[in-house]
């Protein structure tokens, strides 16, 4: 029995264990299969997030689904797309051609071994081509697109009317428009010998390909303001140098046009061209610019017995200042030597077209950050392309190593200051009379929000940090404050050259016409004495200008100057340094235009951080007109009593024409205005007195609020 029971017993617990086994097998199973049920409902969770974030990237600014629209900007869409567009440039570019008939010599040899060639249908298709000659003819040449017919036009009618070549004409083009060629046998540049490095197809070759040699080849050396090592470029020279920038895109050739028509050609018309990136001083030291003008303009008097017409556009204006229209270079004894009389007896007028008279806001932030309006408000992806391939940094440095821009800053009104270097640190109060001060601007409009007077102005949030110096600032803080974050060389080069004050003493303006850096400024020099010349301003007015500028900040890093630290320090009133931050911390502070601020329901309009004002699209309406209107009306800058003729000419655009048609005033399309070209033609066919005043602004109100006198 006991035998039989502990059998029985044994079969119980073989029992008890296998269903305990069972057990362990069913839980193992299950423990799977919840772990599959996990990820299942893993996945599906992931793939409601990946559907939700889909749609939140199709929304809309209203907040709903936009798939339409998002549909557009995806691959199935783009890839067709590109190619119909490469389809539509290859018919552009490639003319059709007719199949010729078979050779007579194929055709004898075919006959004679007696191959026929298979017959095929007789289809007319004559029809087909004609409709296709036409569709091709009516489509422009992508070359071309910038000619709607009216080429020689205004000068045509002029010689309709019997009117011919009267008087010389000499063309001075502005900043960055003649064309720059390398003339450097080094190595690393031969293989741009006569190339050129800025304006043409090849400039944008080397700009894309090989950017930091292109970049290296048009800076300049930072201390002479000269060549750098290894590096030779100049101006292009002749008609061609500032007729077009690049194929297509014409600049001076419509008036050079329209000048032809009246019988003028290289014997009597002459383009100035020169090398914009080099200080005024410079010009002569290296190129004899000056030099070359003025036997150039003796010489048209000399074989024709006629005096200059010279007509100037935008910074050619301030080179004109520099020479021909306050001319003090020709007239100082110790540079051209040509006597207080030789501007009377060479000049006829002088015709400035969108002079750039009392500076360019966009120089500021060009200088400061490397950006002004075109560069921030491009579309997002535009810009990330930008700032990857040629940084603000990258564009800041080599705009401050051009001495020749820095002539266009903003003149303010710094009174006899002792240095610019120690403005650093003598913030004089006041003053600022042309382009205001913290609560007013002579060109601010009503129920304006926020006064132009503040130059660069913060946000709210930025103003109210702890760092000290940031504020609004007006222009004359800002130029302070400009040259707090450019390096010593840079202030020094500005300090030489170039002087941006207002001058009200006529005893020290008489004295100012010996001292070359003031030269550029009509506020600080008297213009000639030659009762018999006459001056025309000439100038768009009508589309939206950059004026002031809304700065955000961002962290601190390394430069080659300090900023934002400790002051300059000045043991005299001429010797003025920047000392290194101890340690060499990174003690600079990023500055940029804040271009995620737009508010366009305020007065003036914000368009990502820039202010808009009055202007012709670069130069604000003050510096275009005040001068003319107002300064130069006043004996204190103008002895002689010179006639100025201001025209204002309204931006009237046609929307279908690449570059606006035969009414355009943007600051470059103006130069092919018919108003303009008529203005020239009479001017220099003998008919001025035709040229009458013209306003479409409120520039003769702004001028009269500058602060002309110290009152």
């Amino acid at each position: 029995m006991t035998d039989e029971a502990t059998l029985t017993r044994r079969r119980r617990n073989s029992r008890a264990d296998s269903d305990s086994a069972v057990d362990k097998l069913k839980t193992g199973e299950e423990k799977k299969d919840e772990l599959r049920a996990v990820a299942d409902e893993l996945r599906k969770e992931t793939k409601e997030i990946k559907q939700r974030k889909a749609r939140r990237l199709a929304l809309g600014e209203d907040g709903e689904e936009n798939s339409y629209w998002h549909w557009f900007t995806t691959r199935r869409f783009l890839f067709p797309l590109g190619i119909i567009v490469g389809l539509f440039l290859g018919f552009l570019f490639i003319k059709p051609v007719d199949i010729p008939d078979i050779p007579a010599s194929l055709a004898v040899i075919l006959s004679e071994y007696d191959i026929a060639l298979p017959e095929f249908p007789q289809i007319d298709l004559s029809r087909l081509e004609i409709e296709w000659r036409r569709l091709t003819g009516s489509i422009p040449e992508i070359w071309k697109l910038n000619n709607d017919g009216r080429e020689f036009q205004v000068g045509d009618q002029m010689a309709s009317r019997g009117l011919s070549a009267e008087f010389p004409v000499v063309l001075v083009p502005g900043v960055i428009s003649t064309g720059l060629e390398s003339w450097s046998t080094s190595p690393e540049y031969r293989t741009f010998f006569r190339e050129k490095m800025w304006g043409g197809f090849h400039m944008v070759q080397q700009v894309t390909f090989n950017k930091e040699k292109w970049m290296a080849a048009l800076m300049l050396d930072p201390v002479t303001g000269l060549d750098p090592d290894g590096a030779k470029v100049r101006a292009a020279e002749g008609i061609d140098a500032a007729s077009s920038f690049i194929s297509g895109y014409w600049i001076w050739s419509k008036i050079v046009e329209n000048l032809a028509a009246v019988n003028y050609d290289t014997n009597n018309l002459y383009l100035a061209p020169y090398d914009w990136r080099l200080s005024f001083y410079n010009l002569e030291v290296r190129d004899g610019y000056f030099s070359k003008l003025k036997s150039m303009i003796e010489g048209f008097k000399k074989r024709q017995g006629k005096k200059v017409v010279l007509t100037s556009h935008s910074m050619g204006s301030t080179v004109l200042l520099y020479l021909y229209v306050h001319f003090k270079w020709v007239e100082a004894p110790l540079y051209g030597g040509g006597g207080s009389e030789w501007v009377e007896n060479h000049i006829e007028a002088v015709v400035s077209v969108a002079g750039t008279h009392l500076g360019v806001a966009k120089a500021i932030s060009s200088f400061l950050s490397g950006e002004m309006k075109d560069t921030v408000q491009m579309n997002p992806v535009a810009t990330y392309v930008l700032e990857r391939f040629f940084s603000r940094k990258e564009r800041g440095r080599l705009f401050r190593s051009w001495p020749g821009t820095a002539s266009i800053w903003v003149k303010v009104s710094l009174v006899n200051r002792p240095s610019l270097l120690c403005s650093l640190v003598i913030h004089l109060q006041g003053g600022d009379a042309v382009w205001g001060n913290h609560d007013f601007a002579p060109d601010d409009v009503e129920d304006a929000a926020h006064t132009h007077g503040e130059l660069i102005a913060f946000r709210e949030a930025v103003k109210n940090t702890r760092d000290v110096g940031v504020g609004n600032m007006t222009a004359e803080q800002a130029e302070a404050w400009v040259l707090e974050h450019t390096p010593i060389t840079f202030q020094k080069m500005l300090e030489t050259n170039y002087s941006n004050g207002i001058e009200r003493d006529e005893e020290q303006l008489r004295r100012n016409n010996f001292d070359h850096t003031k030269w550029t400024n009509p506020l600080e020099v008297q213009l000639p004495y030659a009762p018999s010349m006459k001056y025309y301003c000439v100038y768009g007015h009508g589309k939206e200008t950059e004026r002031s500028y809304w700065y955000t900040r961002g962290e601190y890093e390394h430069d080659d100057t300090l900023a934002d630290a400790g002051d300059a320090v000045c043991t005299n009133s001429s010797d003025c340094v920047t000392p290194r931050a101890p340690l060499d911390l990174p003690l600079l502070r990023q500055s940029w235009i804040d271009a995620e601020y737009t508010d366009e329901s305020v007065s003036p309009k914000i368009r990502n951080g820039v202010k808009m004002g009055e202007g012709d699209g670069t130069v604000s309406l003050l510096s275009l007109g005040a001068m003319c209107v107002e300064g130069w009306k006043r004996k204190r800058w103008n002895p002689a009593g010179i006639k100025v003729v201001t025209v204002e000419l309204p931006h009237q655009p046609i929307p279908t024409m690449p570059r606006g048609g035969a009414n355009t005033s943007d600051h470059v399309d103006i130069l092919g205005a018919t108003a303009l070209n008529e203005i020239i033609l009479k001017v220099a066919t003998g008919v001025g007195h035709e040229v009458e005043e013209r306003f479409v602004s409120n520039i003769r109100e702004y001028a009269k609020r500058v602060r002309w006198d110290s009152d």
